[in-house]
């Protein structure tokens, strides 16, 4: 039993249900094990998860946002696709007056694409290695001041296999 669920047995009653988040896979990328991953720590967290599967279109992942009234949408990108899909899910959130998601990118992302990434207005980006800990601390305090200050986490260096 995870750490929410015990304090909310002990208390007797569930605890009331943080924001919502949608975990999006946009485009041909096929691999959503992290996804997955991240989905579950943050619903293990008391965040209640929308995850939309596999191939999501930006119109698609967008109407799922508006639809879930999600403030925070997190985008596994492992095709190397993250500029052409952020910038387009960027563009259909402010088209639908939702330019106030926080958006959390994660996955392949080269070191040159993190910047770019953040100029276009995303609030936090996670390359392999990053621990799960600091997503769900990432989320908490995105969802909880209006800092806005981009935050990114790179590999661990003592996570990555020697060559």
């Amino acid at each position: 039993m995870n750490t929410v669920q015990q304090r909310a047995h002990r208390a007797g009653h569930a605890p009331a249900p943080r924001a919502r988040v949608v975990i999006a896979k946009p485009g041909l990328d096929g691999h959503d094990r992290g996804a997955k991953v991240i989905a579950r720590a943050l619903r293990d967290a008391g965040y209640e998860v929308i995850y939309t599967g596999l191939h999501q279109t930006p119109e698609q992942i967008v109407a799922t946002v508006i639809a879930e009234d999600a403030p925070l949408l997190g985008l596994s990108v492992l095709s190397g696709a993250h500029l052409t899909i952020v910038e387009r899910v960027l563009q259909l959130l402010a088209e639908e007056d939702a330019g106030d998601v926080r958006i959390l990118v994660g996955g392949i992302i080269p070191d040159a694409d993190i910047a770019a990434l953040e100029t276009l207005g995303v609030h936090a980006v996670f390359t392999p290695g990053a621990g799960i800990g600091g997503i769900v601390e990432t989320v908490d305090r995105l969802l909880t001041t209006t800092d806005t200050t981009a935050i990114t986490e790179t590999t661990d260096p003592a996570l990555e296999p020697a060559c």
